[in-house]
């Protein structure tokens, strides 16, 4: 492919994303007007109204809401709530503030909070669906991995994890394959001839892991590299020790990163069990009913007890007991040793797909993760979060040393990017790794993300 095509396929796939994305913004703004304003009891909508759908655009611009895709690979709607509940906040504001001249009568108090929370909610339903109609019609983005083999299979298989994702690794090159860059300028030979290399594999993004690099040949690398035209990632090995929770600083044109403790404050662990216990009393009142039927079905299904207790490591090294609804025969720990030679789980785990001491109804509890309604009670005792590390049991615990050790600053968890990603799937040195850095960047905002990736995770999982 030339270069032009090259550089069209980016441009396009660029574009596809910006113009889904502002088409989004104003069907949303439209839909949460009329909601807000016919279905209300405010007054009607009149032309003037339209108005306000560059302005919005503009605002979405300005915030940078169009044009974070092309940085990134991952390119999801949860990260940007944030900035759409600031947008939508100060849209209402505006539209409550012209409302007389906009609508042909003042809008009530009632019909602007109507309109701001729609609003919210239809911004990030329409961004999704424009993003996964973006995704359907742009090819895979192509990406060149400079660096050593391991660190590309490692990113080979983030990118099989899907979730927002549509790329693919077409080519990988040791660090010291690259060429000599310290000189280079827009004209020089060097970037003329890594603008040519880069053209004939049709590369869209190049990914840097400069983990032996000095920060002055990283630097120059980037450098060429963008001078060259081309999209960049760096996968940073600062920030597998640190995390990406710093905070920029600017010394006097000199950036110092501001590193943020490694655990919670006592403030954030307050509002981390407040919302623990919120939702845990929810869902056990939501799930009472189902929880009791499941019980029944369990008696009935197989002899012995409708509960699983099983001991895990806690919050700072406390053992506690995790239960779970039964779903395997009861002497299921006994016949584990006969079946290692099965285990399909990753270093560190033990899973088998089709386990021969599940029960009929506990394949069905596994696939729907019904079987860990009970870890809301685990909850409500404090002994467990929604969200954080995996609970590991002792054997898995015991392989872990050093600061990975750091991930018991939090208390174990519901669920967490173990979950999301396949718990089974990632290997305990990479699982660590996770939640250290969970722990490292908690945020109750990520808690929420987590658990709305949750849903559909165990959807996909129990319709498989």
């Amino acid at each position: 492919m030339s270069e032009s095509g090259a550089q069209a396929a980016v441009l396009k796939r660029a574009s596809v994303y910006r113009r889904l994305l502002a088409a989004g913004d104003v069907v949303a703004a439209i839909a949460a007007i009329g909601l807000a304003l016919r279905v209300g009891a405010g007054a009607p909508l009149t032309p003037r109204v339209v108005v306000v759908f560059p302005a919005l655009v503009l605002a979405a611009k300005l915030n940078g809401l169009y044009d974070r895709d092309e940085l990134v690979l991952r390119k999801t709607t949860l990260d940007e709530a944030p900035a759409l509940f600031q947008l939508a906040t100060l849209f209402t504001l505006a539209i409550w503030g012209l409302g007389g001249a906009l609508a042909g009568s003042p809008i009530n108090p009632s019909d602007a909070f109507v309109l701001w929370i729609a609003l919210f909610v239809m911004l990030i339903v329409a961004r999704t669906c424009a993003r996964a109609l973006a995704r359907a019609m742009t090819l895979a983005e192509r990406c060149l991995f400079i660096g050593d083999e391991d660190a590309a299979q490692r990113f080979r298989s983030k990118l099989g994890h899907g979730c927002g994702v549509k790329a693919k690794v077409v080519a990988q090159l040791e660090l010291d394959q690259t060429l000599p860059l310290a000189a280079a300028t827009p004209s020089s030979a060097d970037v003329a001839e890594l603008r040519n290399f880069l053209r004939g594999m049709d590369v869209h993004r190049v990914v840097v892991a400069p983990h032996t690099l000095a920060a002055s040949e990283t630097i120059d690398l980037i450098r060429a590299l963008k001078l060259a035209g081309i999209h960049v990632s760096v996968v940073p090995s600062l920030f597998d020790v640190i995390g990406s929770s710093v905070e920029f600083d600017d010394l006097h044109g000199m950036t110092v990163l501001g590193v943020r403790r490694f655990e919670l404050t006592r403030s954030s662990r307050a509002v981390k069990r407040c919302f623990d216990l919120l939702g845990a009393l929810v869902a056990l009142i939501v799930g009472a009913p189902a929880a009791g039927l499941i019980a029944l079905l369990i008696k009935l299904d197989s002899p012995g007890p409708v509960l699983f207790r099983q001991e895990r490591i806690g919050r700072n090294g406390e053992p506690f007991q995790m239960l779970k609804f039964r779903t395997m025969v009861v002497d299921a720990d006994a016949a584990k040793v006969r079946l290692v030679a099965l285990n399909e789980g990753a270093d560190g785990f033990f899973k088998i797909t089709h386990d021969p001491r599940t029960t009929r109804l506990g394949h069905l509890l596994r696939q729907s993760s019904l079987d860990e309604l009970p870890q809301l009670v685990n909850v409500l005792h404090g002994q467990m979060s929604l969200v954080g590390p995996r609970p590991l049991i002792h054997e898995e615990d015991q392989r872990i040393s050093g600061w990975h050790r750091r991930r018991l600053a939090l208390t174990p968890g519901m669920t967490g990017h173990w979950q999301i990603l396949g718990s089974s799937r990632v290997p305990l040195h990479e699982m660590v790794v996770i939640d250290y850095l969970y722990v490292t960047n908690w945020s109750l905002w990520n808690d929420v993300k987590i658990l709305l990736r949750t849903v559909p995770y165990v959807l996909a999982r129990h319709s498989r």
